[in-house]
């Protein structure tokens, strides 16, 4: 992706949030810290944390096509950055500073200056549509396949800003239509090109971007499927050395392993302790009742690194030979009275909450699949292997688009891999917050691919 510029006002929304944030910060740092701020240095000093923590983490750095959840995530560790620093000040004038007042000051500070920045994202949103102002004029560059996704997308949101223009189709004739995208840019002003990679040789792409470069033009290339899945490239410097890492992989992190890992900790405890305590001994009953076989089925699965582990399960069918090897389909006579309801309501997955605890899985991930299977997957599904650099999940991404249980066509195993691998690389815990209760909301709601 090529970018040039910014939208149209942003020059002038980002200084004006930025200051109304430093409002905000400084009239409460009155009002609810006992800092002496009578005294320049404190209030300077406040300041200027704000600043070199949001500029550090692109707080201001808000464009159309930012995702609410990337918003509420990137203010939460604003949020925790600014109350360590404010909580540091503080120790230097203990006798007079109170911890407590300091984290009331930083919470107020960031919900106040959360509720701005909401409302100034919105107000822009609603403003386009009905207005139709601050809009970016775009055209698009490619065969319909390739184009359809985005062009449905930029009619059907108005509320982004996109203004879609024209599309030039690339399958025919390429040099003539790339001549006349290039004069229908300049002629009717354009801001920003959309193009696909896969209809067009490097030297054309090269004169695409010569073009760009020279005519001060926005420009975004439109990968296939299979450029999705393995072209999220990174720049890492070796003293002056560029190197591209294939993947950035944000659960590499360490800082991030021990955050998921806290959760992943808490979480599974409670759900032990709250509910599989006394649902456990139910089930045992109800189970053992129906068809003899012990209350767990316990199936090895592929986990961190392509490690095999004992995945648990409350079982929901009868004892048979094929359960390790075949996937339960619709109507499976092998799935018991009580195993209809349990798969139904998604309660037989809850003692995979004793894999979180025992490190093997998390909350969130890429859902496990049996070894078998794995095999099989790895060798017809480019990438699908990728999903094994984090830890397996009870839930994730793929089960909250749809793609959980049965795997009836090879479409529905490359989009479960499409969204694992979207997670892995733009995880956050706000994610993880986001994907258990729309996992809630779809069991409560009922799945019908939950059998």
């Amino acid at each position: 992706m090529l970018k040039t510029k910014t939208g149209r006002y942003s020059g002038y929304i980002r200084p004006f949030s930025f200051a109304i944030d430093l409002i905000v910060i400084n009239v409460l740092s009155v009002y609810l810290t006992d800092f002496p701020v009578n005294k320049v240095f404190y209030p300077l000093f406040i300041s200027i944390s704000w600043f070199v923590i949001a500029a550090s983490l692109g707080f201001y750095e808000v464009y159309r096509y930012t995702k609410l959840i990337s918003i509420l995530n990137c203010a939460l560790k604003q949020g925790i950055l600014f109350t360590l620093f404010c909580l540091a000040l503080a120790f230097f004038d203990s006798e007079n500073s109170s911890f407590q007042r300091i984290v009331i000051f930083t919470s107020v500070s960031l919900f106040i200056i959360l509720i701005i920045k909401l409302c100034i994202y919105y107000f822009l949103k609603r403003y386009r549509v009905l207005f139709g102002g601050n809009f970016r004029t775009v055209i698009l560059m490619g065969n319909d396949k390739s184009v359809n996704p985005l062009k449905n997308f930029f009619t059907e949101n108005p509320d982004y800003g996109y203004k879609l223009e024209r599309v030039f189709d690339l399958e025919k004739d390429k040099a003539r239509n790339l001549r006349e995208s290039f004069a229908y840019v300049l002629e009717n002003k354009i801001d920003e090109i959309y193009c696909t990679m896969s209809d067009l040789t490097q030297n054309q792409i090269n004169e695409i971007v010569y073009f760009a470069d020279n005519n001060m033009k926005t420009l975004k290339f439109i990968p296939d499927e299979k450029q999705i899945l393995s072209r999220n490239f990174t720049f890492e410097y070796y003293s002056y050395i560029p190197v591209i890492s294939l993947r950035n992989i944000l659960l590499d992190d360490t800082l991030n392993k021990v955050v998921k890992r806290v959760f992943d900790l808490l979480f599974s405890i409670v759900v032990i302790f709250g509910i599989l305590s006394w649902l456990s001994l139910i089930l045992a009953i109800i189970i053992k009742w129906e068809s003899k076989g012990p209350l767990f089925f316990i199936q090895k699965r592929n986990g961190l690194n392509y490690k095999e582990f004992n995945c648990y399960k409350f079982r929901s069918m009868e004892l048979n030979d094929e359960a390790h090897l075949n996937q339960v389909c619709k109507n499976d006579i092998r799935v018991t009275k009580i195993g209809r309801f349990i798969r139904k309501t998604s309660i037989d997955e809850l003692p995979q909450f004793f894999n979180v605890l025992f490190g093997d899985m998390s909350v969130v991930g890429p859902r496990p699949h049996m070894v078998s299977h794995t095999q099989m997957y790895a060798l017809k599904i480019d990438k699908f292997m990728v999903r094994h650099f984090v830890k397996p999940g009870i839930t994730g991404l793929a089960q909250t688009k749809g793609f959980r249980g049965e795997v009836e066509t090879d479409e529905d195993i490359i989009n479960r891999v499409k969204f694992d691998i979207f997670y892995m690389e733009n995880w956050s815990i706000l994610l993880d917050i986001k994907i258990i209760f729309i996992t809630i909301y779809n069991t409560l709601k009922g799945d019908k691919k939950a059998y």
